[in-house]
């Protein structure tokens, strides 16, 4: 598994978009439909897709994903969700998961300090 400290964005989304390519070639229909559904499960709805991104990375990061919470980061940053969002989010997957999230947390860090900032606003579920 690649150190999360010293693999860049930019190698984790060419590895990622890589080896999706490979999964998807194989042309397992099991594996196309549980992709498709994952894609259509973060679309807007009855919540934005905003909100499911947030509510992904917190649930990455509860269940100590580090691939994952890297992905809702970018999509959160995508969906224009603010560095002060991203750690208020980041603060129910600490509750939720307790201690064990802090070298994970870490690690959402690391990688929110690689992505572009986003304009300050006020969070849109207030």
């Amino acid at each position: 598994m690649p150190d999360l400290e010293t693999e860049s964005l930019q190698a984790f989304r060419r590895s990622r978009e890589k080896l999706n390519a490979a999964i998807l070639a194989a042309d397992n229909l099991t594996i196309k439909r549980f992709f498709a559904l994952d894609t259509r499960a973060y679309e807007d709805g009855a919540l934005s897709a905003r909100t499911k991104e947030l509510m992904g990375l917190v649930a990455s990061l509860v269940l100590r994903c580090d691939d994952c919470v890297t992905y809702h980061l970018v999509r959160c940053r995508e969906e224009g969700v603010s560095d002060p969002e991203l750690y208020d989010a980041m603060s129910v997957a600490l509750v939720v998961g307790g201690s064990i999230v802090i070298p994970h947390l870490r690690r959402a860090v690391a990688r929110i300090e690689e992505l572009p900032p986003t304009p300050r606003r006020p969070a849109l579920d207030k």
